[in-house]
């Protein structure tokens, strides 16, 4: 017997009960009603930025939530970190519309985290089955979900969605009791030039870990300094508004570090991350100052301190960066998923995956070889 479900379309995560979305997160920071509606409200998505939030949600049989999907209209591929600017160059090519499509997906955050927010794991092809008729009936190119945590991927896949694969470099926490236990499973010149590496870059600063109450306007302010010189010189402008780090600082300060580095009292550089409850998730950096090895110092080796400190499985310190794995930082394989509505331009995309997944595979291979620790 065929069961009807009925999917539902949000104008915003901020339209729906707190509870009941935060119910289906699994404690996921990014995925919290706090970080979402702090996007929405500042500015950062919505109107005018290229993400209009569209959360598709089924009821269960209580009229609460019983799945979710943290859906965008797109109208560019930019702040994804999974880059699909090659397909729609194709698809421009042949005289299609590639944008709009539709995004599942935490905006500008490469983390990994469940995509399917599912009260009931029966209901996971039922909701991309929603999101594949919000394509198909608003004449959108496609769906794609980003950053899938792994026990997800059988889900999509199960629903014919074609995965693609890349490369994340993530630092993990083999029971290490302190800094200098992590180094002694490193090879004895890793363990040497790390060493260097941030005595050199501690050498005339103070570096202060800033988490809940200690998280003052003042922070915010030199936070948000250093994060638009970055945010200029990466993306040509910067995704966040001021007022999201406000936002973000009023609603979720007992899970954010905010790692600084001060001369005197004054902030010249800073690393932001969110706790989750595993993981520690490095999302952003900035600096007023040129000072060599700063950034390695608060982004990697300060986010392997306090994920020691905070007894964290992982460290996830963003997209791309072949130089952590000299620090400690291993390649592990991430996932997303993907939806093609034109039965031909999805066997061309198919065909592209299948090749992309093999050099992928070979290149985490290769880079695992090459990790610093010590030789059995």
């Amino acid at each position: 017997m065929t069961v009807s479900v009925e999917a539902r379309i949000a104008r915003g995560v901020g339209e729906l009960p707190a509870d009941q979305w935060d119910a289906l997160t699994g404690d996921n920071p990014f995925l919290s009603q706090a970080f979402l509606t702090a996007l929405e409200e500042s500015g950062s998505v919505g109107a005018g930025s290229g993400w209009d939030p569209v959360p598709i949600t089924i009821a269960g049989a209580d009229g609460r939530i019983a799945a979710a999907l943290p859906a965008y209209l797109k109208a560019h591929s930019q702040g994804e970190y999974v880059f699909d600017h090659a397909w729609a160059d194709a698809w421009h090519r042949a005289g299609g519309s590639y944008y709009p499509k539709l995004q599942i997906a935490v905006p500008f955050t490469p983390a990994t985290g469940p995509r399917l927010l599912l009260a009931d794991p029966a209901l996971a092809t039922p909701l991309l089955r929603a999101a594949e008729q919000v394509c198909e009936d608003n004449g959108l190119s496609s769906a794609h979900a980003t950053f899938i945590a792994p026990e997800q991927v059988p889900l999509f896949e199960a629903a014919g969605w074609m995965l693609r694969s890349d490369i994340q470099f993530h630092w993990e926490n083999r029971g290490y009791a302190s800094f200098d236990d992590f180094l002694a499973a490193l090879s004895s010149r890793k363990r040497k030039d790390i060493r260097k590496e941030r005595a050199a870059a501690q050498e005339g600063v103070e570096i202060r870990h800033l988490t809940g109450a200690d998280i003052r306007s003042e922070h915010w302010d030199a936070f948000w300094t250093f994060y638009q010189d970055t945010g200029a010189r990466k993306w040509g402008r910067p995704y966040l508004t001021r007022e999201a780090f406000t936002l973000l600082g009023e609603r979720m300060a007992d899970r954010i570090l905010l790692v600084m580095a001060f001369i005197g009292e004054m902030p010249v550089a800073g690393a932001l991350n969110f706790i989750g409850p595993d993981a520690l998730y490095g999302r952003y950096w900035g600096a007023v100052l040129d000072k060599p090895l700063l950034h390695f110092e608060l982004c990697y080796y300060q986010a392997i301190d306090a994920a020691i400190a905070l007894g964290l499985a992982r460290v996830e310190a963003g997209a791309q960066g072949g130089h952590k794995l000299a620090r400690g930082y291993e390649p592990v394989e991430t996932w997303s998923a993907h939806y093609i509505v034109h039965p031909g331009f999805r066997t061309a995309v198919a065909d592209f995956l299948e090749r992309e997944r093999q050099g992928v595979a070979q290149d985490r291979l290769y880079l695992a070889e090459r990790a610093p620790f010590r030789k059995a």
